[in-house]
């Protein structure tokens, strides 16, 4: 097993995954799916992020032309493919053999980072196995990459778990399901979080009529699913330490996109309470409670404290209050 702890972030052409953000990635390009009858270059266009080869005769157009290389699932007992892949002077990724073990997937890891520049990124796919792919994460300090493209709906989970980053392909593979987290592999307490957090039927909210459109209408629709996960989950567990000022904006913006999510939430819940409660409205409105929600919430963050905390809950209080007001009287 990797004995190497220290965090890695690897860039793969602009983006940079794990450090940051996490990051989605919607072009993984299998050159085995045309099993060499198609030419590499026809496959790949100008420019492709994630590129699997077929064979080594493919590597000097994947060089030229990926932002990263991938040992794929199917081939990584290839010995010399690998060794030949690992010294293009690219980004790896190492997608995880379905039977294979922790030990046996941080292990080619490492290969690959010997044979290498060391940079490498760890991929779990198919069917991901979250909780075996936070472990990988942990005892590794590699980044990791769920491709989450025969299930866009594990993308909440998967960056609750400490995905680095999504692979959203929109080819051959991808089944456009909005799934939910059952059977993905992830312990209940990562799941609830996921949960709790954003559900993957909410993000897709608006989005699933677009999936029968054509291919076009469900890359986006899959895309736009994987951002809203990376952009509200990420910004509630995901630590960023920005080194300048548009990285701290961006990262300000993903904080206040997971505040509306959970305010407009909190709102929703705020109107069933008011026809629940014996004396609803404002005339209903409890001190005592409200004291203790904002001692509670100073728990959590302390840096604010009662005394700053007090005047914002009150007018979140408030807000709920007009609103269910408001739909009253409609």
């Amino acid at each position: 097993m990797s004995s190497t702890l220290e965090r890695h972030a690897v860039a793969v052409g602009e983006l940079l995954v794990g450090e940051g953000p996490a990051v989605v990635i919607g072009r993984r390009v299998s050159l085995r799916a045309h099993q060499g009858r198609v030419d590499a270059r026809e496959a790949l266009g100008e420019r492709a992020t994630l590129v699997e080869p077929f064979s080594a005769a493919d590597l000097p157009i994947v060089a030229e032309r990926a932002d990263a290389v991938v040992v794929g699932a199917a081939w990584t007992r290839d010995i010399p493919l690998v060794q030949a892949v690992c010294g293009l002077g690219l980004p790896v990724v190492v997608e995880r053999r379905a039977s294979a073990s922790m030990e046996e997937w941080l292990g080619l890891a490492d290969y690959c980072a010997a044979e290498g520049d060391g940079r490498v990124i760890l991929c779990e796919g198919g069917h991901p196995d979250l909780g075996l792919m936070r472990a990988a994460r942990a005892a590794s300090g590699r980044p990791v990459l769920v491709d989450v493209s025969r299930d866009v709906g594990l993308s909440a989970a998967a960056v609750a778990a400490g995905a680095d980053g999504l692979i959203v392909d929109a080819g051959p593979r991808q089944e456009s399901t909005i799934g939910t987290y059952e059977g993905a592999g992830v312990a209940d307490p990562v799941r609830g979080a996921a949960r709790a957090f954003v559900r993957a039927e909410d993000l897709a909210d608006g989005l699933v009529a677009q999936l029968d459109v054509g291919r076009k209408a469900d890359a986006e629709a899959a895309r736009r699913i994987a951002e809203e996960a990376v952009t509200i989950v990420g910004a509630l567990l995901r630590h960023e330490a920005p080194a300048t000022l548009p990285e701290c904006r961006e990262a300000i913006d993903r904080v206040d996109a997971a505040l509306a999510t959970l305010l407009e939430r909190r709102v929703e819940l705020a109107g069933i309470v008011q026809r629940l409660k014996p004396v609803g409205g404002f005339a209903g409105r409890d001190a005592g409670r409200e004291r203790a929600l904002v001692a509670e919430m100073a728990r959590r963050a302390p840096t604010l404290g009662e005394d700053l905390l007090a005047p914002v809950m009150n007018a979140v209080i408030e807000a709920g209050l007009h609103l269910a007001e408001q739909r009253a009287r409609e």
